[in-house]
C-alpha cells in the first residue's frame, strides 16, 4: 500500500476515532449529567427524612445512645432537654458519656451482654427528677440504648387523651400506688402510699427502707420473678383499726424490670363480705335448728341449701344432697324411696309441683299423706333472690294430738252431762267456755240463753234469782276474772236458795288460766248428817253406859269371886275334908281365878278402846321376863306330859316398855300354848334381836290352827277351835300394838302353832302409846 493511502487510512482512522470519541465523551456525560440529577434528588430525600426522623426522635420526650464496640456513645438521638434531664449541667457527648457510665456502674453485667452478646434488657434508672425506664436492644452489629420517662408530660410515652399523663393520674389516685424496680427497690410513690407509710417525702421513704406491708412485697417481688400480673389480699393494721387491701402487682409495659403496685382498699367491701357470710351462717343454723325441714332451690332449680331437719324427715344420703340435685332429681329420689304422695299420674303432678317455679305469690299450704303413714304439711313460697322456698312439717302427731283433743273434750262434756253436780267453767277473760246439763236443771235456765251470756256477769245475772247473795257472787267473779295469782286459789262455801235447798259451791282454778265453778244440792246430805250426828251422839253415850256397865259388872263380881276363891282354898287346907271334896273345892278355885282373869282381861280391853291404859314404862330385860313366865306356867305343861324349852340369846339388849303388860301377853301365849299341847308334845318360849326389834316366839307342837281361822286368831270374842270365845289373844295383840309393835301367827293345822311378838326397842309406830313416844 502506498504511503498515500496509508496516510489517508490513517487519517480517516483518526477521524473516526475522534467522533466517536466524541460521540462517547456527550453520551458519558448526557449519562453523568443524568445521575448527578438523580443523586441530587436523592440526597435532598435522604436530608428530609433524617430531618424527619430527626424531628421524631425530638418530639418525643426520650433519648436513644448508638454504642460502640467498646461500649461508648457512637451517636445521640433524641430531646435535648430530656438529655439535659438525665445530665443535668452536661450535654451532648459529655451528656451521653454520663448516662453510660451511671448505667454501666449499675449494671454492669447487663451492659457487657449487650455490646459484647447482642443480649436484650429493660430496667430502671432514677434521677432527681423522676424514673426513666432503659431498654437496652441489638440491631445491625450496633447496641442501642432507648431512655424514656416514665411519668413524662404531655405528648410523652405516659401521656393519655386529653394530654393528662399517666404520672398525674397515679398521683391523684387514693389507692396507694408505688414502682419498684428489677432489685425491687422502690422507684416512686404516690402521695396516697406516702401517707399510708409515714412518710413525707419519696427521699424519706427510700432512706428509711420503708414499705407497704411484707405480704405486699411478697406479692411485688413474685410478680418481678414471673414477669406476670400477680393478686394478694392483706389486712394491715393502723391508727388503732385493721383495714383490708387488695393488691394489684402489674409488670411495667414493654417488661422494662420494673413493676407497678396499687393497694386498693377492701375494708368496706370485706366488712360488709364478713356481715353478709355472718348473716347467712346464722340464717343457716337457725333454719337447722327448727324442727321443719327447709329446702331451698335457686333460678336454676338446683337445690341451694337443705337444714338437717330435711335430710332427716326424708332420710336421703347428706352426700347427695351436697351434689346440688335439681329440684325434678330429688322428686324422683324420693318417689323411689316412697315418700311421696301415691298419685295416678306422677309425671302430670311432677310436672305441677316444677310449676310453682314461676309462681309470683306464695301457694295455699298442701298435705302429702305418705304411704309410711305421716302427713306431711308443704308450704311453698318464691325465694327474693329467686328460686323456690319449700317448707315441710311433719303434722301427724299434731293431727293424731287434734284428734284425741278433740275425742277428750267430747268425753268432758259427755262426763260432766251425767254428773248430778252443775258444773261451769269460765275462761281467764271471765266468758263462759263450758257447762252441764245439770248446771241448766240447776239454775232452771235454759242452754240458749246461757249461749247468749256474754260474760260471768251475765251468767250470774240468770242465777241470781235463785240465790240471791250478791256477796257469793262477788266473790265467784274475783275467783274467775282477777289475774293476780293470789286470787286464784280454790275456794268453797255454803248457801241456801229461795226455795230451801242447801246448796254447796267450790272453785278450782284449771291450768289453762281458766276457772271451774261447781254447784252442789247438799239438802240431803246435810240431812243425813245431822242423822248421823244424832246416831253418833247415841253411840257415844251407849259406849260410856257399856263402860260404866262394864265397870260395874266387873266390880260386882270381883267381889264374889274374891270370896270363893278365898273360901275354896280355905277348904282344900282343911286336913279332915275327904279327897273328893277337895277336888272339888280346887275346881270351884281354878274356875274362879280363870274368871276373875277374864275379868280383868275385859276390863284392860275396855280402858285400851277408851284410849285410858297408862303404861308404866321402863328398861325391861326380856330374858328375865321370859324366866319368871317360863316358871310360872312350867308346872302346868309338865303336868300335861308335855315339855317346856326356854332360849334366850345372852348379851339381848334391854327394851322400853311396860314389863307386867308384856308378862301378861307372853302369860296369855303361854297358856294357849299349854290347853292345846297334848301328851308327849312341847312348848318353846324363845326371843331373839332382829333389826331395830326384838322377837319373842311362843310355840307348841299342838293340832294347829285351820287356814280359814287364821285371819281371825286375833279377834274378841270370835268362837275359836281353841281357846273358846274370848279377848284374851285380842288382849294380847292390843298390848303388842300399844307398845309400837306387832303380832302374828303361823300355824299348819295338824303341826302346832307359833305366835311371834315383835316389840320395837324404840317405839316410832303410830299405835305407840304416847308414853314411849317421849324417849
Amino acid at each position: 500500500m502506498a504511503e498515500a493511502d496509508i496516510a489517508y487510512a490513517a487519517t480517516a482512522g483518526a477521524a473516526g476515532l475522534a467522533l466517536a470519541v466524541s460521540a462517547w465523551t456527550w453520551r458519558l456525560r448526557a449519562r453523568l449529567g443524568a445521575r448527578e440529577v438523580e443523586v441530587e434528588r436523592w440526597l435532598g430525600g435522604a436530608q428530609a427524612s433524617a430531618a424527619a426522623s430527626e424531628g421524631a426522635l425530638t418530639a418525643f420526650d426520650d433519648v436513644r445512645l448508638a454504642l460502640t464496640p467498646e461500649g461508648r456513645p457512637l451517636a445521640v438521638f433524641g430531646s435535648v432537654e430530656a438529655l439535659s434531664t438525665l445530665a443535668p449541667g452536661m450535654e451532648g457527648t459529655a451528656a451521653a458519656e454520663a448516662v453510660v457510665d451511671v448505667l454501666n456502674r449499675l449494671h454492669t453485667g447487663r451492659m457487657e451482654a449487650l455490646v459484647q452478646g447482642g443480649e436484650a434488657f429493660e430496667t430502671l434508672m432514677e434521677t432527681p427528677e423522676g424514673a426513666w425506664a432503659v431498654d437496652g436492644r441489638p440491631h445491625g452489629g450496633s447496641a442501642w440504648l432507648r431512655l424514656s420517662r416514665l411519668t413524662g408530660g404531655g405528648g410523652g410515652e405516659g401521656a393519655l387523651d386529653g394530654g393528662v399523663s399517666a404520672g398525674v393520674l397515679a398521683e391523684q389516685s387514693p389507692a396507694p400506688t408505688w414502682v419498684v424496680d428489677g432489685a425491687g427497690r422502690l422507684v416512686w410513690a404516690n402521695s396516697a402510699w406516702l401517707v399510708e407509710t409515714g412518710a413525707e417525702t419519696l427521699a424519706e421513704a427510700r432512706e428509711r427502707g420503708l414499705s407497704f406491708d411484707r405480704g405486699a412485697d411478697g406479692v411485688v417481688g413474685e410478680a418481678l420473678r414471673l414477669n406476670a400480673r400477680q393478686e394478694g389480699f392483706r389486712w394491715t393494721t393502723a391508727g388503732g383499726r385493721r383495714r383490708a387491701w387488695k393488691i394489684l402487682a402489674e409488670p411495667l409495659a414493654g417488661g422494662r424490670g420494673a413493676v407497678i403496685a396499687f393497694a386498693v382498699e377492701m375494708t368496706e367491701a370485706e366488712e360488709t363480705r364478713d356481715t353478709l357470710r355472718r348473716h347467712v351462717e346464722a340464717h343457716d343454723e337457725t333454719l337447722n335448728h327448727l324442727a321443719d325441714a327447709v329446702a331451698i332451690f335457686g333460678p336454676s332449680k338446683r337445690l341451694a341449701f337443705h337444714n338437717t331437719a330435711f335430710q332427716s324427715l326424708f332420710g336421703v344420703d347428706p352426700a347427695w344432697l351436697d351434689e346440688r340435685p335439681t329440684h325434678a332429681e330429688l322428686l324422683d329420689r324420693l318417689r323411689q324411696k316412697r315418700l311421696l304422695p301415691e298419685v295416678v299420674d306422677y309425671a302430670a303432678w311432677k310436672a305441677e309441683e316444677l310449676d310453682f317455679y314461676g309462681a309470683a305469690e306464695a301457694s295455699p299450704d298442701d298435705s302429702w299423706s305418705l304411704p309410711d303413714g305421716r302427713t306431711l304439711r308443704v308450704v311453698r313460697q318464691p325465694h327474693p333472690l329467686g328460686g323456690i322456698l319449700l317448707i315441710f312439717s311433719d303434722i301427724t302427731g299434731e293431727l293424731q294430738l287434734r284428734s284425741r283433743y278433740n275425742a277428750q273434750i267430747q268425753v268432758q262434756r259427755a262426763t260432766l252431762d251425767k254428773l248430778n253436780d252443775a258444773v261451769a267453767v269460765f275462761g281467764s277473760d271471765g266468758r263462759l267456755r263450758l257447762h252441764n246439763e245439770a248446771f241448766e236443771t240447776f239454775w232452771a235456765v235454759s242452754g240458749e240463753r246461757l249461749n247468749e251470756a256474754a260474760d260471768f256477769d251475765a251468767v250470774a245475772a240468770l242465777c241470781r234469782p235463785v240465790l240471791p247473795d250478791a256477796a257469793l257472787w262477788l266473790g265467784l267473779k274475783a275467783r274467775v276474772a282477777d289475774p293476780d295469782p293470789e286470787s286464784r286459789v280454790p275456794i268453797a262455801g255454803e248457801g241456801r236458795t229461795e226455795d230451801g235447798r242447801s246448796v254447796a259451791w267450790q272453785t278450782r282454778p284449771l291450768p289453762d288460766g281458766a276457772t271451774l265453778v261447781a254447784f252442789s244440792d247438799v239438802t240431803a246430805r246435810r240431812g243425813l248428817e245431822q242423822a248421823l250426828a244424832a246416831k253418833e251422839a247415841a253411840l257415844a253415850e251407849s259406849q260410856a253406859l257399856k263402860r260404866e256397865f262394864v265397870g260395874s259388872v266387873s266390880y260386882e263380881l270381883r267381889t264374889p269371886l274374891t270370896t270363893i276363891v278365898g273360901y275354896s282354898e280355905l277348904l282344900e287346907a282343911m286336913g279332915d275334908l275327904p279327897e273328893r271334896s277337895r277336888q272339888h273345892a280346887g275346881a270351884i278355885r281354878v274356875a274362879a281365878s280363870h274368871l276373875a282373869r277374864s275379868i280383868d282381861d275385859v276390863l284392860d280391853m275396855a280402858q285400851i278402846d277408851a284410849g285410858e291404859m297408862e303404861l308404866t314404862l321402863g328398861d325391861v330385860r326380856v330374858c328375865d321376863l321370859l324366866d319368871e313366865a317360863a316358871e310360872k306356867i312350867r308346872a302346868k305343861v309338865e303336868g300335861r306330859g308335855a315339855t317346856l324349852y326356854l332360849a334366850c340369846p345372852t348379851g339381848l339388849k334391854p327394851i322400853r316398855a311396860d314389863a307386867r303388860r308384856i308378862a301378861q301377853a307372853v302369860d296369855h301365849l303361854l297358856e294357849n300354848a299349854c290347853r292345846a299341847v297334848s301328851e308327849g308334845g312341847a312348848v318353846s318360849l324363845t326371843a331373839e334381836a332382829g333389826p331395830g326389834e326384838v322377837r319373842i316366839r311362843v310355840e307348841d307342837t299342838g293340832r294347829g290352827i285351820p287356814y280359814h281361822l287364821q285371819a281371825h286368831v286375833f279377834d274378841r270374842f270370835v268362837r275359836r277351835e281353841r281357846g273358846g270365845p274370848g279377848v284374851a289373844l285380842a288382849l294380847v295383840k292390843a298390848l303388842v300394838e300399844l307398845h309400837g309393835g306387832w303380832a302374828e301367827v303361823q300355824s299348819e293345822p295338824g303341826k302346832g302353832a307359833a305366835f311371834i311378838l315383835h316389840l320395837p326397842v324404840e317405839a316410832t309406830a303410830p299405835t305407840a302409846a304416847p308414853e314411849l313416844l317421849l324417849g
